[in-house]
């Protein structure tokens, strides 16, 4: 077994059609797919009435599945972690409710309540919960836009009240609905540039609040941190340290408060000056560039929007240039041509791998995506183009002329109507010009709709095959067989045309 050139005993697999299930067993397939991913309910498979009443509490409230197993040696643990996080949760909410332009006792509050209730409902034992930065700086430039915070200080309040309730509760619609993959829409690289941005909007923010600082020891010592993280590394073995973390700073509401009543200015600037440096991610804006240069224009693109516009420009251009490399991957899908390894049945693009020989009279076409109503017209196109250079390539180097255009199915997962269409125009064009196309490796789901639409009739049974290996045997094996006739083929299809 070596090149193209070589033949060997034809026997090829059929490729199977896969057989059609009720509609609605597929459409209860299509939507745990597409909601259900992880398959949450395994759980409560194969178990009796009581053992699933048990287990359902438990998903919903975690309290009750870890809470018989807690241990003295836990609670050690949780309490050094607790008081730890503690110790950063009590100047990050003071600042933070600063920088939303909302009383400090409220961002004494947002680590006091929320923790109990997540220890109960969270999942997540290393999981902190508190204030964060860029929300407070969401709700302060956005709020702030409407209403001032020091003229109308208790209608912004309720403002602010207002929108952190329906961030709730969208946000609970989110998890009910199973809507999360809605946030997958956000690249890595938009993330990186859209909060290196707010950090950066909010440091220069606070630099009006720093002062000037004698010479010697600085007062505030702080480094970049994170409460999840410092939990995490403070040794927490349950979300009990979240209860500690609030039993904290219910002490501090109750008999410290006015200890934090004088603050500085410039402490409370310190603190989030500080914490946000920690967001400015360039080593990642870094690596972006280094791997991938349209990434790093998305990230960019989200930093600028963010400092030179404002927060929620920053957020829609950001989310605009997501979605729009999304439609440009999916509506400029990548075509390559497959070459024989040598020594090998093995075909891979020959632009990845130089030494892959082309088969004489045989144009192998990699699809790499599925096709859709958005790429259909593209592809048709490109794989007209990959024709016609092939067979301007072979006439100018006095080859083998082409008899044969295979497609490699095997990366195409799905297919609609229009990519139907594509591939009917596909075949007239290939027949016009005395060619055969020949399909390979089809998908489940794929060969299903082909079948449906009576497309393998019109290609053929014979010429769809399992793997590009049979497909290129099969091809040898008529061309050395019948040795078809190409300039005779292109002549009756113009004489058809004249007709």
């Amino acid at each position: 077994m070596g090149n193209g050139e070589n033949t060997y005993e034809y026997c090829p697999h059929r490729v199977a059609i896969p057989p059609a299930k009720p509609f609605f067993k597929a459409l209860k397939t299509s939507l745990k797919e597409t909601f259900f991913p992880d398959d949450p309910f395994r759980q409560f498979k194969n178990q009796p009435a009581t053992r699933r009443l048990v287990l359902g509490l438990q998903y919903f409230v975690p309290f009750l599945e870890w809470a018989p197993r807690y241990t003295l040696s836990f609670f050690k643990s949780d309490l050094i972690a607790g008081i730890t996080i503690a110790s950063l949760a009590v100047p990050q909410g003071i600042s933070y409710a600063n920088l939303a332009n909302l009383p400090p006792i409220l961002g004494l509050y947002s680590s006091f309540v929320p923790p109990l209730v997540y220890a109960m409902l969270g999942s997540s034992r290393d999981l902190a919960v508190g204030t964060v930065a860029v929300g407070s700086l969401l709700i302060g430039t956005m709020l702030g836009k409407e209403i001032s915070p020091t003229e109308n200080p208790k209608l912004y309040l309720q403002l602010a009240m207002t929108a952190t309730f329906f961030a709730g509760v969208f946000q609970a619609l989110l998890g009910f609905l199973r809507l999360g993959f809605v946030v997958d829409f956000l690249s890595h690289a938009t993330i990186v540039g859209f909060m290196s941005g707010a950090a950066t909007v909010v440091c220069l923010q606070q630099l009006k609040g720093i002062g000037h600082l004698k010479k010697g020891l600085n007062p505030v010592s702080v480094g970049p941190f994170s409460r999840s993280a410092v939990n995490f590394n403070a040794g927490c073995k349950t979300a009990v340290s979240n209860i500690v973390m609030a039993m904290a700073v219910m002490i501090t509401l109750l008999f410290l408060t006015p200890l934090f009543h004088y603050t500085p200015l410039v402490v409370l600037s310190t603190i989030i000056i500080v914490a946000m440096i920690s967001l400015i991610d360039y080593e990642s804006a870094i690596h972006l560039w280094k791997v991938d240069k349209v990434d790093f224009l998305v990230c960019i693109g989200a930093y600028l929007g963010v400092v030179f516009a404002s927060v929620e420009i920053g957020l829609i251009v950001a989310v605009t240039i997501s979605l729009l490399r999304l439609l440009l991957f999916v509506a400029r899908p990548r075509t390559v041509v497959l070459g024989n390894i040598p020594n090998s049945m093995i075909y891979r693009s020959t632009d990845q791998y130089p030494t892959a020989n082309n088969v004489p009279g045989v144009l192998i076409i990699q699809i790499d995506a599925p096709i859709y109503f958005a790429n259909s017209n593209y592809l048709r196109e490109r794989i007209s183009r990959w024709i016609y250079e092939e067979e301007d390539k072979l006439k100018s180097a006095g080859e083998t002329s082409l008899h044969y255009v295979i497609l490699d199915l095997s990366s195409v997962g799905s297919i609609d109507t229009s990519g139907i269409s594509m591939l009917e125009e596909t075949k007239k064009n290939v027949d016009r010009k005395g060619l055969k196309l020949v399909l390979a490796n089809p998908r489940s789901e794929v060969i299903k709709k082909l079948d449906k639409s009576k497309f393998i009739n019109a290609v053929g049974q014979e010429w769809i095959y399992l793997t590009v290996g049979e497909a290129v045997a099969a091809c040898n094996f008529m061309m050395h067989t019948c040795k078809p006739n190409v300039a005779e083929a292109q002549e009756s299809n113009r004489q058809d045309e004249n007709v």
